[in-house]
Order: structure tokens, then sequence, then C-alpha cells
């Protein structure tokens, strides 16, 4: 299997999962025995990946300003075949970042030569997309992307509960066309799904909309990340099932 590597993390801490909490908590037993709270940047539920008892990674800030030090970065699950699932929402915007500046994925038949982060749009410009790309002879590419952790056997699924802002996201890139590109990227952020589909029956209306979104011209990038307690590889496009 072809991996691409592209990001390395800072030394990280092993542990074990107590229980997460409030969304933003989590509390853990390091290796040594010591009991800590750990921030957990994750709003979603976390659904199939947050089960007390799971290997866990932590990374440490010395930043003493922070309330926590500790951040969870990924989580193992399935004990006969163990895989890592980063669950640290703000780490695939930077990836990409990373992929873009670089032009790693030829395949994903992007023409820019300019990136912008974080650029407002859609109605009266209340949401924010996370990357615009330009060239002075293309159209517009608005990139969205969604961090994927949800799995059924080796199917990634998005989303993992009603999502209204990701419903919105969709048709703000419906909206776009065509007089820009729009593209939805999947973050599957773990290694053990070789397909993807619509979480059809988490969030239906969110299933509905992107195939809307298809239909009308939006791109659809569903990739696939190895996460590891050392770094992060990028696999290649899953399968799109849309059945």
């Amino acid at each position: 299997m072809t991996k691409t590597f592209l990001y390395q993390y800072p030394p990280l801490v092993a542990g074990t999962l107590l229980k997460r909490y409030k969304r933003f908590l989590a509390d853990i037993e390091l290796e040594t025995g010591e009991m800590i709270t750990a921030h957990c940047p994750n709003t979603g539920k976390m659904t199939g990946v947050c089960t007390p008892g799971s290997l866990v990674q932590v990374s440490k800030s010395d930043n003493k300003k922070r309330k926590l030090a500790y951040t969870l970065e990924m989580i193992q699950v399935h004990d006969s075949s163990p895989t890592w699932v980063g669950i640290n929402t703000t780490l695939p915007n930077k990836v990409i970042k990373i992929a873009l500046e670089k032009q790693l994925f030829p395949e994903w038949n992007l023409n820019y030569t300019e990136i912008f982060s974080e650029v407002p749009y859609g109605k009266d410009h209340k949401s924010r997309i996370d990357f615009l790309l330009k060239s002075d002879s293309n159209l517009p590419i608005y990139l969205e992307i969604k961090n994927t952790t949800l799995a059924q056997e080796n199917m990634a699924l998005f989303p993992d509960t009603v999502t209204t802002r990701g419903q919105k996201h969709l048709q703000e890139l419906i909206s776009l066309l065509p007089q820009a590109h729009g593209i939805m990227l999947y973050f599957i952020n773990r290694s053990d799904c070789v397909d993807f589909a619509p979480g059809d029956s988490l969030d239906p209306v969110y299933g509905k909309l992107l195939r809307e979104a298809i239909n009308q011209g939006v791109k659809i990038l569903p990739c696939r990340f190895e996460v590891t307690p050392t770094s992060i590889y990028y696999l290649g496009l899953a399968n799109l099932i849309l059945n």
C-alpha cells in the first residue's frame, strides 16, 4: 500500500481513557499511573470511538497559561486489529494545508496558485470556508473539510449525528456553483476504512443534501489517512458509496 507522509506529531504520552464528559473534557490514566484531565478537541458525539478503557495518546503543552496542559490526540479501537483514530478536529486543516502548499496530490486535479484560509462566504458572509484556492486563469475553488471518525466495518460514515451546520455547508457549496468550484473533503481519520458513505440513518437530511450537491457539481473527496502515535500518512481516496 502506497502512503504519503504528511505530518509528524510532537512527542505523545500514552494512557487509558477513563471517561469523556462535557464534550471537551476527558479523564485519562497515563502509563505512569498519573491521573489527568485532558482537553478533548472534538465537538462531535465521537460515536464508537470513545469507549472507556481504550488506549489513548495525548500531547502536552508547555504553555503555562493553559488551563489543561494535555490534549487528547487519538484513541485506539478494535482489540483484534488495533487502529488509531485521530480525534483532534483542529489537525485536519493543518494537514490539508501542508498538502495544498506542497501540491502533493495531482490526482485531485486542483489548479491554483494561491491559498487562503477561513474566508467569509455564504449568505451574508456569515460562514467561513476552510480554504479558498485561487489562480489567474481558473474559477475559484471553495474547499470545506469534515473530520470523519465513525465507521461500520470498513466503511467510514459522516455525520455521526444530526448536523445542521454540516447541512448548511453543503447548501452553501451548492449556491457557489457555477461561478466557482465547490469541494467537500472528508478527512477519514483512521486507516481501516476503504469505503465512504453518508450517515443516512443518523442524519437523512444530510445524506439527501450530499447527493443533491454531487448532482449539482460539488466535488467529493473522501480521503483516507493512517494515524500513528508519531505520524499521519495519506492513503488515497476511499470508494464513494451512495446506494
